[in-house]
This record gives C-alpha cells, sequence and structure tokens, in this order.
C-alpha cells in the first residue's frame, strides 16, 4: 500500500489538524527531552479521544507530560492521587445538604475538568476505579438520578507503577480496555540526563510553558479524524492483526472489538498527526503496541511487569508475521 497515495481534493482540515498536533509535539518535548516517540503517541490519544495509560516508575516525567499536554492546548488541569481509602464520590463529587435552604446541591468532583491525570489509578479499589472509568467511556456522571455531563475535550492520563504490588488493585482487563493506549516514558537518554542536572536550576519549565493552540483548534483536529482515509487493503491489515492476536498460541486473551475500533482509530489519527489524510501501514505500526498489548493476557505470565514486557514483544511478533499490503 503505497504511503504517495493521493490526498483528499480539500485536504485542508488534514494540513491544520497535523499543523495542530506539530505544536503541541514541539512545545511539549521542550519540557519532556528526549521522548519524541512518547510524545507523538500521547498526542495521538488525546486528538484522537482516546485516553492515556501511562506505566512506569516514579520519577521518569508522568506528571510533567500530562502537565505540558493541558498547558500546550489551554485546557483546565487536576490531579488526583488515588489511595486506598478513596471513594467514588471523592472523584466525581456528590450531593451535599445546604442546611439554609434544606435542599441537597450538586458538588462537583475533580474529574470536571478537561485533562485529569489519576495518579497512581492502581492504588484505589475497584469501586472508585470502576466509578472513574465508567465516566471516561459515557464522558458523564450520573448522581442521585441526574446526569452531568463533561466537558469537551475529555482526556484521562492515568499513570500506574507496575513494579510495585504491595497495597495495589491492578486494573482489570475490562478496565485496562478503556484506555486508547498506553506507554512507557522510561529513563531519559543519559547525555538528556546530564544536560538536566546541568541547566534544571529554579523554576521548573513547566512554569514558563505556555498554550500553543485553543481548544477549538484541539476539537476542530478531532473531528478532523473523520476525513482521514483508511483503504480496504488497509483495514482488512488492522483486521488481520487483531485476529492474531486472538489466534497465538503465546495469548489466552485477545484483542477485543473494541479494540480492533481503537487500533483503526488510532492509525487514522497518527496520519493525522503526521499531516496526512490518509492512513498507511506505518501509521499502523506506529500505534499497535500502544493500543494493543495492554489488552491482551500473555499465556502463563506470572506479574504485571512480566506480562506487560512479554505482551508487547508478541504484539511487535505478530506485526512481524502478518503480510504488508502494497
Amino acid at each position: 500500500m503505497k504511503a504517495e497515495a493521493l490526498p483528499h481534493a480539500d485536504s485542508r482540515p488534514a494540513d491544520e489538524a497535523g499543523a495542530c498536533a506539530k505544536r503541541i509535539i514541539d512545545n511539549v518535548s521542550q519540557v519532556l527531552e528526549g521522548k519524541p516517540a512518547q510524545v507523538e503517541l500521547a498526542v495521538v490519544a488525546l486528538l484522537a479521544g482516546g485516553h492515556l495509560l501511562v506505566e512506569d516508575v516514579p520519577g521518569v516525567g508522568k506528571t510533567t507530560l500530562a502537565r505540558a499536554l493541558a498547558g500546550s492546548v489551554g485546557l483546565n488541569f487536576r490531579r488526583v492521587q488515588f489511595t486506598s481509602d478513596m471513594m467514588p464520590a471523592d472523584v466525581l463529587g456528590g450531593s451535599i445538604y445546604d442546611a439554609a435552604t434544606g435542599k441537597f446541591s450538586f458538588r462537583a468532583g475533580p474529574i470536571f475538568t478537561q485533562v485529569l491525570l489519576a495518579d497512581e489509578i492502581n492504588r484505589t479499589t475497584p469501586k472508585t476505579q470502576s466509578a472513574l472509568l465508567e465516566a471516561m467511556g459515557e464522558r458523564r456522571v450520573s448522581i442521585d438520578g441526574e446526569t452531568h455531563a463533561l466537558e469537551a475535550p475529555f482526556f484521562v492520563v492515568a499513570t500506574q507503577n507496575p513494579e510495585e504490588f504491595y497495597g495495589t488493585y491492578p486494573l482489570p482487563e475490562s478496565q485496562l480496555d478503556r484506555f486508547m493506549l498506553r506507554l512507557r516514558i522510561g529513563y531519559p537518554a543519559p547525555e538528556v540526563e546530564r544536560r538536566l542536572l546541568s541547566q534544571r536550576r529554579g523554576s521548573h519549565p513547566l512554569d514558563s510553558l505556555e498554550a500553543v493552540v485553543t481548544k477549538d483548534e484541539v476539537l476542530a483536529a478531532q473531528e478532523a479524524v473523520d476525513t482521514v482515509r483508511a483503504e480496504v487493503p488497509l483495514l482488512d491489515y488492522v483486521h488481520q492483526v487483531v485476529l492474531a492476536t486472538r489466534e497465538s498460541p503465546l495469548l489466552e486473551l485477545g484483542a477485543s472489538t473494541r479494540a480492533a475500533l481503537a487500533f483503526e482509530r488510532a492509525a487514522r489519527t497518527h496520519a493525522l498527526v503526521k499531516g496526512r489524510d490518509f492512513a498507511t501501514p506505518d501509521d499502523v505500526k506506529a500505534v499497535a503496541v500502544g493500543v494493543l498489548a495492554h489488552r491482551v493476557r500473555v499465556r502463563g505470565a506470572r506479574d504485571l511487569a512480566g506480562d506487560r514486557a512479554d505482551a508487547e514483544r508478541v504484539i511487535r511478533d505478530l506485526l512481524s508475521a502478518v503480510p504488508v499490503p502494497v
């Protein structure tokens, strides 16, 4: 499948969305140095209208990534530190009795923002996890018979440390499926880390980060994803990769239909981020591990960290084995 396919007669939405994505990526990369692939995938998740799970050890830039994304697009940002005693109402909000009026009024929780950092989501109970993830899927909160819509765009960046197990509640597959992409930031390259030691004095680069796109531009870019073409051979390629996860003897749980839909949309969004209005196999390959690895279960895996690494390796092997359309 040739990458030089002809663009639409009017490719302006894709051009504008690609320019929007580039400004965000360049801006975020000022504060999260040396991680272009991770920043690009985070922007893919944002513009695809999905949510992002960052699974990594503490101190490598998870909070920085979330704050930089919010600051780059001028969106409201809130951070919630999850703990074992947190209740759903601590995230969603609830009805508060007003003694002066004798009535109950709704008090919005921290989920009523546009970019929410759900820090260490695996440290809270399944009940609270489910309340958050339901709101992520429905884009609204229902409390005491009333429905409250969440403002668009609504983007959740959740973090968890895969190396810790004491006092944690690992997300089950049904809830992991709610995240369009999972990524790891990883330690910075030695030369980048050494430069940070020399340059980082006083204020944090986030303090001077300014918005480079507007909320309306983000919403327009999200709408432009629907204009990106995915030809029949490419859709067949996406489908064959998904089917391969279900047929692999190395996996006891393959990708779901929701995963397939997220996979296809992420590939089209990746094309948009690259400034194209047509998707190619390279777009599929670029997002495959991030979209699929957390949605499959490796046969015989003993722990979360091992499962993660093995799943990523299996997905890469499947990509190598599935024929690429020409």
